[in-house]
């Protein structure tokens, strides 16, 4: 498997897989050889990501205009009641609701209370979907991403880490 390296002042070798592609940032100096073996120790990882961004590419590259527009409806209706109920349940109150076209966030809330989704969320499964709205209805306790706040998102969905895991591939 082909890599791109790119010699930078940094002290640590770093692996990212960008477009589908593994590139490794390496300290200047360090020679190929072992940065040949540092990517075949990682092998694994980097196939195991190329796969996944390779699916995620596909999942989202054959939507039409009109696809777009008929999740950003049922997005607009879903994420509104899931946050509705979630927020009943947890006993909180938020601001607006909006749907967003974000390719690298699924939600966000913001100081106000305020909280966005991305339509793309529905191409996801419904235990998924859950998820992204309790952990984004959590911010309005905790802004961040702490124990305490993990804690909140537990107390309402005890499997939150198996529904998670579903919006990684």
């Amino acid at each position: 498997m082909e890599y791109e390296f790119i010699y930078s002042e940094r002290k640590t070798v770093s692996i990212a897989i960008i477009d589908c592609k593994a590139v490794i940032k390496a300290p200047i100096g360090l020679s190929a050889d072992k940065i040949d073996k540092i990517f075949k120790r990682h092998i694994g990882w980097v196939e195991k990501n190329i796969a996944r961004q390779k699916e995620k590419k596909e999942r989202f590259s054959n939507l039409t205009d009109s696809d777009i527009k008929d999740l950003k409806k049922q997005a607009r209706v879903y994420l509104t009641e899931k946050t509705e109920h979630f927020a009943q349940i947890m006993g909180l109150k938020y601001g607006r609701i909006t749907i967003t076209s974000a390719q690298k966030r699924f939600g966000s809330c913001s100081a106000k209370g305020d909280i966005s989704y991305s339509y793309r969320l529905m191409l996801y499964p419904e235990s998924a979907r859950e998820y992204v709205v309790v952990h984004e209805l959590a911010h309005l306790k905790e802004m961040n991403h702490s124990k305490k706040f993990y804690a909140i998102v537990a107390s309402v969905l005890p499997d939150y880490k198996n529904r998670r895991r579903h919006l990684r591939f």
